[in-house]
């Protein structure tokens, strides 16, 4: 597809658009909740009245505000209901057409909406993520178009070395720099790699970016592939997410069809090639080496670094990889410049992240944030703070890899640094609120759990260590624990993270540090004082 052919789509689209938009979520959260009828009801209302020429009915991905959905949202009045139901839905049409809407009518104007910064999502909740049209009257492609017919691969690794953008999977590594060391590595083919497969629990950013805006992420890899000269890419996504999946195969399809993906992009001599790779809910395939092992058809099991992916990767060629939320927000950087996104964020930590605000709070969803803004300003004035009168006690960040946050240190800032500096980390960008009522001690055990069972077992400190940490963080929320087995699982904690063999086990520790840190006092009230003044205790042997 050439230039001329993108701007005919877009003029095409815009010519065919209604005096009014009606934009039904139809993301996961929405259509667990009947969203699909919601829309079917609408429609059907819209064709009652005889309103086809005036109103258009859109499907759309996520709105945000998952907490509230299903969400339907009305162009141009600026009007967002929530809560709407099949039986309700078609009031909302009543309501344009002069009479009263019966569904619950929400405030966009809330904090919830305008404090937040959108880039990735800029897209999300109001294309439809099924018709590549809506991304091209959008700009889709447009700024790979640009790349390809008009950069160098260099100067687009500049671009995104100086937008200072770090690796939005957790590691928070320089992406230029990556970029940089995947390009000048030999070899005879090189690869690109997308992992979207997110597993925190609580975590839900790349599967809605993914379900709402598809080709933006497929554009940034293929802008990717120019750069390091790679001709062909995965995309790894977890098969818990089908709906992620679903669009993600439509999307890449139309890409083909369109000459926007495949050989020979935009008259160029430029080929790129996406092929879809579905995990098998394995949590320790989030890691690269065990990401790449399943994509070659191996078990999914950590290997030592180096040599890092970058100089030896899949089949042993240099491979870039990236998360879902970095490549969504290449298209941006080049479309807008470097100096525009290095303009968002702090000094070592620029541009907007990604969270998903779940647990004990009022507003909860999909939020996009300028980095550096601070843990109280997300919690509660966009969250609005815990629900029932209940007042917030913590916030655990980064999912097991994180550490939880007494409220004390809610005034710091949300950046990579600041955050490894209260023993967490900003991870992939889930962000689970405890209120004054949660236990700690059963939170570090949750997180404890879904660590020993997501082990891949083949290092013997993850494997055996996130064992005996779990039974002795049993012990003492079932009240039989001593003091011996609270200095037994520090010991544990260190010996694990410092031995493992991949992040998994490195990192594992982190929930029961932090909240050992904080939250100390919450360990010596569950311990049995009865035993403790007996003398007797510790943990039985572990059989590894």
């Amino acid at each position: 597809m050439v230039l001329e052919q993108l701007i005919a789509i877009t003029e095409k689209e815009k010519k065919a658009r209604k005096e009014i938009c009606i934009r039904c979520c139809m993301a996961a959260g929405c259509m667990s909740s009947r969203g699909a009828e919601i829309k079917e009801s609408i429609e059907k209302a819209v064709s009652e009245k005889g309103l086809q020429n005036r109103i258009e009915v859109r499907r759309v991905g996520c709105m945000g505000s998952c907490g509230q959905g299903p969400m339907v949202g009305i162009e141009p009045a600026g009007l967002l209901y929530q809560h709407v139901t099949p039986e309700n839905a078609a009031s909302i049409v009543e309501g344009l057409s002069g009479g009263s809407a019966e569904a619950e009518l929400g405030d966009p104007k809330h904090p919830f909406f305008s404090r937040q910064k959108l880039i990735v999502c800029a897209n999300s909740g109001r294309i439809d993520p099924e018709r590549i049209e809506d991304s091209i009257e959008a700009g889709g492609y447009l700024t790979l178009q640009h790349v390809v017919s008009e950069l160098q691969p260099s100067q687009v690794i500049d671009a995104v070395l100086k937008s200072g953008l770090r690796g939005r999977g957790g590691a928070g590594y320089p992406t230029g720099l990556k970029w940089g060391t995947v390009a000048k590595s030999p070899g005879t083919r090189k690869f690109v790699v997308c992992n979207g497969d997110e597993g925190d629990p609580g975590a839900f950013m790349d599967r809605s970016v993914l379900e709402s805006d598809p080709h933006r992420v497929l554009e940034g890899m293929a802008i990717a592939g120019y750069a390091v000269g790679a001709d062909q890419a995965f995309i790894y996504v977890r098969a818990e997410y089908p709906l992620a999946v679903s669009r993600l195969q439509t999307a890449i399809r139309q890409a083909k069809h369109h000459g926007l993906l495949g050989n020979g992009i935009f008259e160029s001599t430029f080929n790129f090639n996406v092929e879809l790779r579905i995990g098998a809910g394995a949590f320790v395939c989030g890691e690269e080496t065990a990401l790449m092992a399943s994509i070659e058809g191996r078990r999914g099991q950590p290997h030592p670094r180096p040599p890092f992916p970058a100089e030896s990767g899949l089949w042993g060629f240099p491979t870039l990889i990236n998360n879902v939320e970095t490549y969504a927000n290449i298209v941006p950087i080049v479309k807008k410049g470097p100096d525009w996104f290095a303009s968002l964020g702090t000094e070592k930590s620029k541009g907007t992240k990604v969270f998903s605000l779940t647990g004990k709070v009022r507003n909860n969803g999909l939020i996009e944030v300028p980095i550096g803004i601070t843990i109280r300003e997300i919690v509660e004035d966009l969250g609005g703070g815990a629900p029932d009168g209940a007042k917030v006690k913590a916030v655990q960040t980064g999912g097991p890899s994180g550490g939880c946050i007494p409220v004390e240190h809610f005034d710091t800032p949300v950046d990579y640094e600041s955050l490894v500096g209260l023993g967490s980390i900003m991870g992939s960008g889930g962000m689970v609120v405890m209120d004054e009522h949660t236990n700690m001690v059963d939170v570090a055990r949750f997180y404890m759990q879904f660590c020993m069972e997501e082990s891949c077992g083949k290092c013997i400190p993850c494997r055996a260590g996130t064992v005996q940490m779990y039974e002795l963080l049993t012990k003492i929320v079932e009240r039989r624990g001593t003091r011996n087995d609270l200095e037994q699982l520090e010991e544990l904690c260190d010996l694990v993270k410092h031995t493992s063999l991949c992040g998994l086990g490195q990192t594992a520790p982190n929930p029961v540090l932090s909240t050992l840190r904080y939250f100390r006092n919450e360990y010596l009230e569950l311990l049995n004082k009865e035993v403790q003044e007996s003398g007797s205790s510790g943990v039985q042997e572990q059989k590894t």
